[in-house]
Formats: structure tokens, C-alpha cells, sequence
């Protein structure tokens, strides 16, 4: 048996700037954070001459070419370690949420038939290939950050440029900056979640037509994530705090689907108790709502009676990793 763990992701900045309309034409920036909330997945031989998956569903097939699941098929007509084979997907979160599930399943899936194969693979080849997989293979209208951070762990600055390559740099924190982070950035389930691909579909289609209000908004989140990212790195971690104010007031504007009223009433809950800004993790419409709070007692009593359950969660600095190798 092999396990594989790989962590999800909560974006600091520059979000929506690593898909290809944007960042082939005016290169993307995004400030990630990896999180110690993990995707599973284990891969078994067994003694039936079939491929065995259980994720949310179960999928007994003779062929590669008869798997539902799309990604499971695509990463193993390219890497074909069964038949014989069971694959198993656990997860600390739902899919759906925001946190990039998708990107790190991927990663995970990738990351454990190429140890079953006994292949090294380095964190920026494991990346390329979900992003591969993903974006050129499936034709998802997501970005590359998810695959990446889920890749190299940590919080990291990727910059994304217009010929496909991907920049990759740590951010230079101080341990202090991390774990005021750790104890004042406190995240919310609204119970509200959408694929991120169809959320991201008005962005990208809006993009590719040069749309100028929406490149305009692009370029505003790219300059406002390095702005974030140096606030950060200054240890001001109350400048951080305004820019996602500044940053939710500005998201709002890209596209209609970006919140609803429950959403909108609870960033206004948030805001008049303790939080001094916020942002929905993610695409957008829905998954977890994420603020900076300075009095972090009185934003948990708030949220509390409105009934939203609190994630609470640490920075995971090792990227997908094998677990388990029996």
C-alpha cells in the first residue's frame, strides 16, 4: 500500500490572475498559502484483475477507458500501474469549498503512481503535469496556483508568465508574521459551494474578448496581492488585513456570481465585530468566507449565532509527500 498527503489552499493575494486569459497576455501573480488540510489517497493492489476507485462514489471497471471519474482516467491513461488496482480518495473538507480540492487531488493522484512507478519527480514537474492534466487535457477553466502550492507547500509567490512558465519564490515571512496569521485569520463555512470553473467562466470568457473593465479589475488584484505580499513580509499584518477589505470590495465588482445576500449580511456581521476584512476562499459564490480578525473571541461569538461552523487551520509547510510506502 501507498498513501499520498496533500494539503489545500487559501489564496493571500492576486487570485484569478494564473488563468491563461489573463496571465498570457499580462502575466499573473498569486500569493498562496498551503494549509494542513489534506487530500488522501491510497493506492493498493489487489488480487481482482480490475481497476477498484471509491471517492465520493464507487467504480469497479475491466478498462481505463470505462472511468467516470475524469482526472483518474487521464492520469492513468498516461501512467497505467493496474490492473489489479484499488484507489482510494479521502479528504479533511468536502470538494467544492474553495480550498482548491480539485488542483490537489490531482497533485496527490499524480504524486503516488509516479511513487508506485518509482519515478522522482520534482514539485515543479508534479505541478506541470495536474496543470497539464487539468487545463490542456480536460479543458477546465481554472488557474495554476492550486496545483502549485499543493506541489511546494508553505506560502509562496508564483508568478505566472505570459510563455507558460511558472516563477517560484517562498515569501519571505518572519515566524511571528506565520503565526499571527495562524491565530487571527479564522475561516467560516456559508454552506454555499460551486465548481470553481463554472464561477471563473464569466472571468475567462469576459478575458479572452479583452473586456477592459475586467482586464482593469485583473490588473487591480495582481498590483493589490503585491501590496499584500509586501504588508506580509513587513510584518504588518494590519496593512494585510485592510487590503482584503480592499480587496472584497473590488472582487465583487468581477463578476455577478461573485456573492449573494446571505454572503454579502455576513461579510457586514464579520466586519462589525472584530474582523478588520475579509474574502471568500477561492472562485467566489460560495465556500469559505475568511477574515483577518483583531478581537477573535467576539468574531467566533458572532459567527456562532449565525450558525456558521469555524475551520480552524494551520499553515502545512511540505506539499504533497508520501505518507505511507509498504
Amino acid at each position: 500500500m501507498l498513501i499520498t498527503r496533500t494539503p489545500l489552499r487559501i489564496t493571500l493575494g492576486g487570485g484569478g490572475t494564473d488563468l491563461p486569459s489573463y496571465y498570457q497576455e499580462h502575466g499573473g501573480m498569486v500569493v498562496s498559502a498551503a494549509i494542513n488540510k489534506h487530500i488522501y489517497i491510497s493506492v493498493n493492489r489487489t488480487f481482482t484483475d480490475d481497476y477498484f476507485l471509491k471517492y465520493s462514489q464507487l467504480e469497479r471497471v475491466d478498462k481505463v477507458a470505462q472511468i467516470e471519474h475524469p482526472i483518474v482516467r487521464e492520469v492513468l491513461s498516461i501512467h497505467d500501474i493496474g490492473p489489479s488496482v484499488e484507489i482510494v480518495s479521502t479528504a479533511d473538507i468536502p470538494a467544492g469549498t474553495g480550498l482548491g480540492s480539485s488542483g490537489s487531488f490531482t497533485v496527490g493522484l499524480l504524486k503516488a503512481v509516479h511513487a508506485v512507478q518509482r519515478n522522482h519527480v520534482s514539485a515543479a514537474d508534479l505541478a506541470s503535469e495536474a496543470c497539464e492534466i487539468e487545463i490542456d487535457r480536460l479543458g477546465r477553466r481554472v488557474g495554476k496556483q492550486d496545483q502549485y502550492v499543493a506541489s511546494f507547500g508553505g506560502i509562496t509567490r508564483f508568478d505566472f508568465n505570459p510563455d507558460g512558465t511558472v516563477g517560484v519564490e517562498p515569501a519571505r515571512l518572519s515566524a511571528d508574521t506565520v503565526a499571527d496569521l495562524e491565530q487571527h485569520l479564522l475561516m467560516f463555512f456559508t454552506g454555499y459551494s460551486r465548481a470553481a470553473d463554472e464561477v471563473l467562466a464569466e472571468q475567462d470568457r469576459k478575458s479572452k474578448d479583452g473586456d477592459a473593465e475586467m482586464i482593469d479589475n485583473l490588473h487591480f488584484v495582481k498590483d493589490l496581492g503585491l501590496r499584500q505580499l509586501a504588508a506580509l513580509e513587513a510584518d504588518r499584518t494590519d496593512v494585510f488585513a485592510d487590503l482584503m477589505h480592499e480587496h472584497w470590495l473590488n472582487k465583487k465588482k468581477r463578476s455577478t456570481s461573485m456573492s449573494n445576500d446571505r454572503i454579502d449580511h455576513l461579510y457586514r456581521v464579520g466586519r462589525d465585530h472584530g474582523a478588520l476584512g475579509g474574502k471568500l476562499v477561492g472562485a467566489g459564490a460560495g465556500g469559505f468566507l475568511m477574515f483577518y480578525a483583531a478581537d477573535t473571541r467576539r468574531l467566533r461569538a458572532a459567527m456562532r449565532e449565525e450558525g456558521m461552523a469555524e475551520l480552524r487551520f494551520g499553515v502545512d509547510q511540505g506539499g504533497s509527500t508520501v505518507l505511507v510506502r509498504e
